[in-house]
């Protein structure tokens, strides 16, 4: 079948692509932008560079489509996302419209409870516009999504791990039925292509129906871990969101919409969809058994925070590859590798994370602090492999830009709040016989006030900066 794949580079676009390519479909993945898409070096693999909430004039989509999957999402971005998901599910509509289509999948949230929130009522409305068109759609309605590197997976992981104790919001008392992110790939691509589900909704969920609370523990169960847990009733919606915030690696807006969500029961309506595709549904418990199976083997295929929604990243941002020369400040520093190239190499893939910056690392603690505090990423967000980037990925307070390890550059742009723009640049050249590592950020202030913050952390770069480098080069 020729399929077409929206949000292919988000968490589920990016697990189910390579389960649509090994049964032999040729997929037509859908983009903003091609350079910050790693895609699959795959005869059936193609690549459709398209903004749905700003269609291009005269984008088309190939006539002899079979399906089509739609699994944008805009929950964690800034300013009225309801408005921005109904219009991109318009613009895709009439697109797919004009082409041969036979059948369009959707994953949604659950939505069986008299009042929904912001979120689940926006998911409801989008449903109501695919079903539109004309062509026919298929719904499948999931809760809590378990799986290495989904949202609510890292969620869950940051409290468990960090907090003994935790004195939670009551909302922890709410029923969901929670669903391995096997079993979501599994039901996406079964329906493909069934025509008994054509203008169908099913609500997909594995075995247990638990409340938040017990979701918590059984995750410290699997940790190994003694935890406690407070329920209090004095917890707004406002302060439950500032205590994810601040708490796990989410941003603001997406624990605002997440606290809404918390608020209201996700539990299945029984149908028979997962015994007619043959799907044996996983416990939440050996969801994430497996979830830290893969995590250790350290096959993550796809992490939430990569997304450029998730943190109200400028989805134009890989226009940013050009670094700036004029009206810039820059701190350049440089040394002769002392070690063999690949490995310096293998330290500068590795940089941030868990393995921190190699010098100073409770500067850039203090830093990621700061930056949370006024509204920021910080550096809880990490990064998801620990010795690969891409072009796109998250890794700390940095967006990846360019990693290009064969040309020898990584190259950085800060997502921390700044009076400006930064971009932090490793590269490694040739110079008179010798290998030498140059290190260069790059700032373009915003005003008097971005001038001033150059010079005050000047003294922080000199001990910084100089002395990262040196460890880098130093194998």
């Amino acid at each position: 079948m020729k399929i077409l794949l929206t949000g292919a580079n988000g968490y589920i676009g990016q697990r189910l692509l390579p389960v649509l390519l090994e049964q032999g479909h040729t997929v037509y993945c859908c983009v903003r932008n091609r350079r910050r898409f790693n895609g699959p070096t795959h005869e059936n693999f193609k690549i459709i560079e398209v903004d749905f909430l700003d269609p291009a004039p005269g984008t088309v989509f190939p006539a002899d489509l079979d399906v089509a999957f739609f699994l944008i999402h805009s929950m964690s971005s800034k300013g009225d996302f309801a408005e921005k998901e109904a219009r991109t599910a318009e613009h895709f509509s009439r697109l797919v419209s004009a082409s041969q289509c036979r059948q369009i999948i959707y994953l949604s949230g659950i939505v069986n409870e008299d009042e929904l929130s912001e979120h689940l009522s926006s998911r409801f409305e989008v449903e109501k516009i695919l079903r539109s068109g004309k062509v026919p759609v298929t719904v499948l309605r999931a809760g809590i999504i378990v799986g290495s590197g989904s949202a609510s997976f890292e969620i869950i992981r940051d409290l468990v791990e960090k907090l003994p104790v935790m004195v939670a919001p009551k909302w922890l008392n709410t029923l969901c039925q929670p669903i391995g992110i096997r079993n979501v790939i599994q039901f996406l691509s079964g329906v493909m292509g069934r025509e008994n589900t054509y203008d169908h909704d099913f609500d997909i969920g594995g075995p247990d129906v638990l409340t938040y609370q017990q979701m918590l523990l059984k995750f410290a169960e699997v940790r190994g871990l003694r935890r406690f847990i407070v329920s209090v009733p004095v917890m707004t919606p406002k302060l439950s969101s500032y205590w994810l915030y601040f708490i796990t690696s989410t941003s603001y807006h997406l624990a605002q919409n997440l606290v809404d969500s918390m608020k209201i029961n996700v539990i299945c309506r029984p149908n028979n969809l997962a015994a007619e595709l043959g799907i044996e549904l996983m416990s939440y418990k050996t969801a994430v058994e497996l979830a830290f199976r893969r995590i250790e083997q350290h096959m993550v295929v796809s992490s939430w925070k990569d997304a450029f929604s998730s943190f109200d990243t400028n989805p134009k941002l890989m226009e940013y590859v050009e670094v700036p020369r004029f009206g810039v400040f820059k701190d350049e520093k440089s040394r002769i590798v002392t070690g063999q190239e690949p490995q310096v190499l293998d330290r500068i893939w590795s940089i941030g994370g868990q393995q921190g910056w190699y010098y100073g690392d409770f500067l850039w603690k203090i830093r990621g602090l700061l930056d949370r505090m006024v509204g920021g990423v910080g550096l809880r967000r990490g990064r998801t492999h620990s010795d690969q980037l891409h072009p796109g990925d998250s890794l700390d307070f940095w967006r990846v830009l360019i990693a290009d390890r064969a040309g020898k550059r990584l190259l950085l742009y800060a997502e921390m709040k700044l009076p400006g723009e930064a971009w932090l640049e490793f590269c490694i050249t040739e110079k008179a016989g010798e290998s030498v590592l140059t290190q260069t950020a790059t700032f373009r202030p915003r005003g008097l006030w971005g001038r001033l913050y150059w010079l005050a952390m000047l003294p922080f770069h000199f001990f910084l900066f100089g002395g990262m480098v040196g460890r880098l080069g130093r194998v």
